[in-house]
């Protein structure tokens, strides 16, 4: 999955505009345009696609976790130079509040089956002996799941 991808599938799922998403994207010091965000969200076959680095992804779930779960006293954590899912997973874990059993029920919901083990060898740090890279799959079906749980049904509805 790309950067680019999860931040669309996000938007989508919590119906973000453009003000909060630009707000999210950015910091105090370092402000993305709308052109930017609106680069960074479009399809990969559209000629003005940008790819978002990884350091601004980071930002995005920083602030989303900022947002949701309020600004931590003291000292804000490093930004990632280098995001892999397990740490995508994990800042989206951390934002939502959600405890293992939530994200059990969500992968269940997109019909993906994963075991509470399987779900915490995902969390450990790398190089613990249990540690377990998150695939593109996995982080995939949770995306479709957290948009099953969050998306307001009522849109499925205005479609019909």
């Amino acid at each position: 999955m790309t950067n680019n991808d999860i931040l669309r599938r996000i938007r989508y799922t919590f119906d973000f505009d453009d003000s909060k998403m630009m707000g999210l994207l950015s910091l105090e010091e370092e402000p993305v345009t709308r052109d930017q965000m609106s680069d960074w969200l479009k399809k990969e076959d559209d000629p003005a696609y940008q790819a978002i680095n990884d350091k601004h992804l980071a930002i995005f779930l920083n602030n989303l976790i900022d947002e949701n779960r309020g600004k931590k006293e003291g000292a804000q954590p490093q930004l990632e130079k280098h995001l892999t899912n397990n740490i995508i997973f994990k800042k989206l874990r951390i934002a939502l509040n959600l405890k293992d059993d939530d994200i059990l029920e969500m992968m269940e919901s997109a019909g993906f089956s994963i075991s509470k083990h399987e779900l915490s060898a995902l969390f450990r740090k790398k190089g613990h002996k249990h540690h377990r890279v998150c695939k593109d799959q996995i982080l995939r079906n949770f995306l479709q799941g957290m948009q099953k749980k969050y998306r307001p049904k009522d849109y499925y509805k205005q479609e019909e």
